[in-house]
């Protein structure tokens, strides 16, 4: 599945030309036109990325960035700020404030398109679009492909997406509920117990290429994906 955006301006024709412009990339696009309405959109389905402008009709979109890092659920959720605001000033306070981008208007499509790439690079790898390579595994997002030391694997598509999230954060743990939150969606309500059936899943299709071992399970914590052998 595709990065979802969401796009918050309330300029019709800019809103217009960033959800085209997300659309053609491959993103999936929702739109708000307002602080409200933004909050409305994350607290029912949360998006992967966020792209913000600043100046809203009911809230400066300053105060919405604040309140996403000031909460647990959205406090990693990225951020590139889209705004008019242009002074050295204004770009320290969206950066400090939270944004992992600051793009001023007027702006280029295929710049924005690159910096988002950048940002999923940093905070969320495995919706760069890029081939993520860790260990012996290489999993390629586009063509939905997996590969063990050059050799294809056959693997499901639940399975193929818990698979690229983990190697996209090799080494850290992470429990069930934010598996389920992360891979499958928070607005999705299934039971913490499926993650184990599809992990169990994938270690089944990992095993003929002798890499069920890299999906590890922590006592007590959940799961990660690593080459190390300590757990």
């Amino acid at each position: 599945m595709s990065a979802s955006i969401l796009v918050v301006e309330d300029e019709p024709a800019i809103q217009e030309l960033v959800s085209y412009t997300c659309t053609t990339h491959g993103y999936q696009v929702r739109r708000a036109d307002s602080v409200a309405a933004a909050q409305d959109a994350i607290r029912s389905e949360l998006p992967d990325l966020v792209i913000l402008d600043w100046m809203l009709p009911d809230r400066g979109g300053i105060d919405l960035l604040r309140d996403l890092r000031a909460q647990e659920r959205t406090r990693t959720l990225p951020v590139i700020m889209l705004t008019a605001k242009s002074t050295e000033t204004d770009r320290v306070v969206g950066l400090d404030a939270g944004a992992d981008d600051y793009v001023v208007k007027p702006f280029s499509p295929r710049e924005l398109v690159s910096r988002m790439r950048a940002v999923f690079r940093r905070r969320a790898p495995q919706h760069s679009g890029e081939a993520i390579a860790y260990g012996p595994l290489t999993i390629d997002p586009a063509r939905h492909e997996v590969a063990v030391d050059g050799k294809p694997v056959k693997i499901g598509l639940a399975e193929f997406k818990l698979l690229k999230f983990l190697a996209g954060h090799p080494d850290r743990v992470f429990s069930r509920s934010q598996l389920l939150d992360s891979v499958w969606g928070d607005h999705v309500f299934i039971e913490e117990r499926t993650v184990d059936v599809h992990v169990l899943r994938l270690r089944k299709a990992l095993a003929p290429a002798g890499a069920q071992h890299l999906v590890q399970t922590v006592r007590g914590l959940g799961y990660r994906l690593s080459i190390r052998s300590d757990s």
